[in-house]
């Protein structure tokens, strides 16, 4: 039943109970809260309670209405199939009284308007909101300040919310409201801007007193106002008009704005230590007024290079950013959030793609060729004027100054490491480059470099050598030359790349890197700490007899009373065992200790991403070092069942434990039933779908089952009960189907007749899921498992997977794959498989085609059956022969032949096809040829062929998989023999007449090679 006024109390009273804090009222209002959205008329309520004067005092009820007021507009503005939703008249009404209520003087319940406002904006203009913006317009005129200001909340959030409509249209409707607003909008800023300039210099004057108080009244509403405009300004600058890189055009009003910008910049800075101690309210608009502007000019140079790129633009931002970055006010360097913003607005011209010549081919449209002069014209001005506010002079000095000053440490660092040893390490890598001030310059560093690489390599080298010169290895004080030091060799290292052709890493991991380790008072963890993370940037330099020396320094810095240390070591020795060029002959002595430091320092650590660094770290050294791991599997089999109980609860440590633990048992290889104690409870509790945590450990633990069976010297009791997990995970989807096929296929290897006595039926229905409900792709995956399965059990699988097999001979009569080489690569391996079931088990093969229900499943897959069954299947085996290995060219060739032993007069004439099929079989050979045979041994997840590691080689699931092809049936049977006795069979079965004929039509060759073939006359 719709809601009405007189339902208005009771909305107000559930309102006042849903904030109560006794559970027994609020719950219920809540209840009954949640009942009433989808009412008609519960929207036209809720808003005459938020625009009640009455009500004024309620702030929190009615924001309250507000919250459920926009929940409504989410959930029921638009029409929707199972809720009737918000009419059509009460949208219109909801609309104009939205705007009724503009003035709003609760600000927070005026910003909840705006975005109630901009919500319904976003779905409704301009098809059923056509007047919105020329109401809005009629009210900015007004002398009242609020009103303007909340116009203008209202234009911002509305325009914010339009901007991100990406469809065509929409950015033409964007583009024609900028159109309109732009004007006004600037002019009211620019009067604005003035207005409050002019008063903050008599704020100044009057710091105290009633003339202060009397100027500060209504300053800030107009303040307010003043960075409404501006981001909508920004927004209509930024998005409605196209990119000019894209469509060469210029956007004018960049030029107009972005000088006014920086202009602006350079008034109110003055003001950020004059408020500071006089005004917290204006210091606070200040510094957000100046972070606001400079971002703005970052956005539009993003987004209109070329425009921006203009002299007149470029050129004095450009040079303002560096100087503040180089030479700012004592007051300026404690405005971080600003000299941010200044770095990376140089950091974005300097590495803008837009300003970079691009190689064109020859162009034949004139067109084009006209848009790209302009496009070199404008880059090569933008070059000039760079080059002319950046000379080699100032480049340097950037640089300088990058390193000296920002790169350092500062005591609130120093403190911060000293207090929060793990967490600040981390805090290096987690927080984003443009939120703090050291990051930011190390961005701007790396651009500046990559820039102007040949002018600065010898600056930075300098800078290294004073930095050595100035503080020795024994100097244990941390002073400034420690903390230059520092930095220095933070700048080299993130250089490395271009610096390694000047400096070579030997001689300086010699002569000052590995010294810097043999001082170890606390102080140094200042330089041992960088020195850790140097050597792992330098990874790709060390190389020959060094590498031992750095392996034993990495190990050393493991041994450091300094958690940062540790852990920053920790990294650089992954990053030097990953590398290419690791050398385990030079790492193996130290493999002991190193195992013994992770243990040590994963107990240590409380930090999730420390605990996973630390087993990354294990788990590449169990990986890269597997044969001499087994030494210590025991101690490992502790290390992993305790970390896996500590992470109880937390399944993102669980995954990586499960990751290193796979890395475990490859290494192990044979000798994995070392690790059965902790394996079994892990899969047990990883693949059970009933698990809590089954959404984040399924797909590993998964892996972690494949690389068990993989490399099991035998099959156990506890990893034959697991497989009816396997059902219950693919019977939900195939997200793991290729793994999963593995792992069946490690059954079929491993667990042999004891595997299908336990589970035939499992198998069976898993199997009969796959085929006919995966693609093409997961298809050609599934078949070499079923014919392994009829390969090995040739008289027992078969009836089990009668089901299958019946879909396999729709396969094989399906037509239509002539132009998809996927389709014909299933059918014709289809085809191998009941070829296969033809040579090794006859009768059940003609039970299979005779059987009814094969022709109902033919029916239902719409293929038309006008003979017998297995002319089709003939036919497709002479059809499909080029498609298939070698193998399974022989298996069709015994098939046929052995068909020709069967009453069937239409075979007959088919003996031409079938000899000569047979003959090119005989005279191509039979030797399989790996890279041809569709069962080949390939490399599965659970096998790193890895040169050098002789544990790293074949798994025993590969070793028996070879087995069981050097033992393959067909290859034992000899098609000569089997051709020969059966062609005697059918010159008997059909007349010597009738059989001549046939065997006449062969071509005259033909015949000749396979009577020499068949030692025949």
């Amino acid at each position: 039943m719709a809601l009405s006024a007189s339902d208005l109390s009771t909305l107000y009273t559930l309102l006042i109970n849903a904030l109560s804090a006794d559970q027994n009222i609020r719950m219920p209002a809540e209840v009954a809260l949640s009942q009433c959205e989808g009412k008609p008329g519960f929207c036209s309520c809720l808003l005459e309670i938020i625009g009640s004067k009455d009500l004024a005092s309620q702030t929190y009820t009615r924001l309250l209405a507000t919250v459920y007021f926009k929940n409504s507009i989410n959930r029921y503005w638009r029409h929707r199939s199972d809720s009737s939703g918000i009419s059509n008249d009460e949208k219109v009404y909801l609309r104009r009284k939205l705007l009724e209520h503009l003035r709003e003087e609760n600000y927070q319940i005026a910003v909840q308007i705006a975005v109630h406002i901009s919500k319904i904006a976003r779905i409704d203009y301009p098809k059923e909101w056509p007047d919105l913006f020329s109401l809005l317009a009629q009210q900015l005129p007004s002398a009242d300040t609020l009103t303007s200001h909340r116009v203008y909340m209202v234009l911002f959030r509305t325009l914010k919310e339009l901007s991100t409509k990406r469809l065509g249209v929409d950015q033409r409707n964007f583009a024609e409201i900028s159109s309109h607003f732009f004007g006004y909008t600037w002019n009211l800023w620019q009067g604005d801007i003035h207005t409050i300039l002019q008063q903050f210099s008599l704020l100044i004057q009057y710091p105290v007193g009633d003339k202060s108080a009397e100027l500060q009244d209504g300053l800030h509403l107009i303040c307010e106002r003043w960075l409404l405009c501006l981001k909508i300004i920004s927004h209509m600058v930024v998005s409605g008009f196209p990119r000019d890189s894209k469509s060469m055009q210029e956007v004018q009003p960049v030029k107009e704005v972005c000088p006014a910008l920086l202009k602006a910049i350079q008034s109110f800075l003055p003001y950020f230590s004059s408020f500071q101690e006089s005004s917290q309210e204006f210091f606070d608009f200040t510094k957000r007024a100046c972070s606001k502007l400079i971002k703005v000019l970052v956005s539009i140079q993003g987004t209109h290079p070329y425009s921006f790129g203009d002299r007149s633009v470029l050129a004095p931002v450009l040079d303002f950013c560096l100087n503040k970055i180089t030479n700012p006010e004592p007051h300026i360097l404690s405005f971080t959030v600003f000299l941010i913003q200044c770095m990376v607005l140089v950091k974005s011209i300097l590495e803008c793609k837009d300003y970079r010549q691009k190689l064109v081919g020859h162009v034949i449209n004139e067109n084009v060729i006209t848009l790209e002069h302009a496009r070199k014209s404008i880059v090569k001005a933008v070059e000039e004027v760079i080059s002319s506010v950046m000379p080699a002079e100032r480049i340097i000095l950037l640089c300088n100054i990058l390193i000296r000053r920002y790169f350092v440490f500062t005591a609130s660092d120093l403190d911060e490491w000293y207090r929060e040893p793990e967490e600040f390490h981390h805090e290096q890598d987690m927080v984003t480059w443009t939120e703090k001030l050291r990051p930011c310059a190390e961005a701007l560093y790396i651009t500046l470099f990559e820039n102007y690489k040949h002018l600065l390599c010898p600056v930075v080298l300098s800078i290294l050598q004073e930095a050595m010169n100035s503080c020795p290895a024994v100097e244990t004080q941390i002073t400034s030359a420690m903390l230059l030091k520092e930095a220095a060799y933070n700048s080299v290292g993130y250089v490395h790349y271009d610096l390694s052709g000047h400096l070579s890493f030997k001689d300086w991991f010699d002569g000052a890197l590995s010294l810097e380790l043999s001082n170890d008072h606390p102080n140094r963890r200042i330089i041992h700490r960088r020195v850790a993370l140097i050597l792992g940037q330098w990874v790709s330099e060390i190389k020959g007899d060094i590498r031992r020396s750095v392996y034993g320094a990495v190990v050393r810095l493991l041994q450091d009373s300094d958690l940062a240390v540790r852990l920053s070591a920790a990294r650089s020795l992954f990053y030097l065992i990953e590398d290419a060029n690791f050398s385990e002959q030079d790492f193996a002595d130290f493999l002991p200790t190193c195992l013994e430091l992770c243990f040590k320092l994963i107990e240590e650590v409380q930090e999730f991403d420390s605990k996973v660094q630390v087993l990354n770290l294990i788990s590449i050294m169990i990986e890269r070092l597997g044969g001499q791991i087994i030494q210590f599997a025991n101690k490992l089999v502790g290390f992993f069942e305790r970390v896996w109980e500590e992470s109880s609860g937390e399944s993102l440590l669980q995954i990586q434990v499960l990751l290193a633990l796979r890395n475990f048992v490859v290494a192990l290889g044979p000798q994995s039933p070392m690790c059965y104690s902790i394996l079994f409870p892990i899969l047990q509790r990883g693949i059970d779908i009933n698990n809590p945590d089954e959404l984040n450990l399924l797909e590993d633990s998964i892996v972690l089952w494949e690389a068990t069976l993989s490399h099991a010297p035998s099959m156990v009791p506890e990893l034959l009960k697991f497989f009816p997990h396997l059902f219950s995970i693919m019977e939900r989807n195939f997200d793991h189907l290729q793994v999963g096929l593995n792992i069946i296929e490690c059954y079929i290897i491993l667990g042999g007749s004891d595997f299908l006595n336990q589970h035939a039926s499992i198998l069976a229905k898993l199997l009969d899921g796959i085929v006919g409900n995966v693609n093409d792709k997961g298809l050609l995956s599934t078949l070499p498992i079923i014919e392994l399965l009829v390969q090995c059990f040739p008289r027992d699988a078969s009836p089990l997977i009668d089901r299958v097999l019946q879909k396999m001979v729709v396969i094989c009569l399906s037509g239509g794959e002539d132009q998809d080489p996927s389709k014909t690569a299933i059918r014709a391996h289809s085809g191998a498989i009941l070829a296969r079931l033809v040579v090794l088990n006859t009768s059940y093969f003609a039970h299979l085609i005779s059987e009814a229900s094969l022709l109902v499943m033919l029916q239902q897959g719409g293929v038309k059956v006008e003979r017998s069954i297995l002319l089709y299947l003939v036919d497709v085996w002479l059809d499909k022969v080029d498609n298939v290995a070698i193998l399974q060219k022989k298996t069709y060739a015994l098939a046929l032949s052995i068909l020709l032993t069967l009453r069937e007069p239409q075979l007959l004439d088919k003996v031409d096809l079938i000899l000569s099929l047979c003959a090119s079989v005989i005279a191509g050979g039979t030797e399989e040829n790996g890279k041809d045979d569709s069962s080949s041994d390939e490399t599965n997840s659970s096998g790193f062929h890895m040169e050098g590691n002789s544990f790293m080689g074949a798994t025993t699931k590969e070793l028996r998989r070879r087995q069981i092809k050097c033992s393959d049936p067909i290859k034992q049977l000899s098609l000569e023999n089997i051709l020969r006795e059966n062609l005697q069979a059918c010159a008997a079965l059909h007349g010597d007449a009738s059989f001549n004929e046939a065997v006449g039509r062969l071509h005259p060759t033909v015949l000749a090679q396979l009577r020499q073939a068949l030692k025949i006359g």
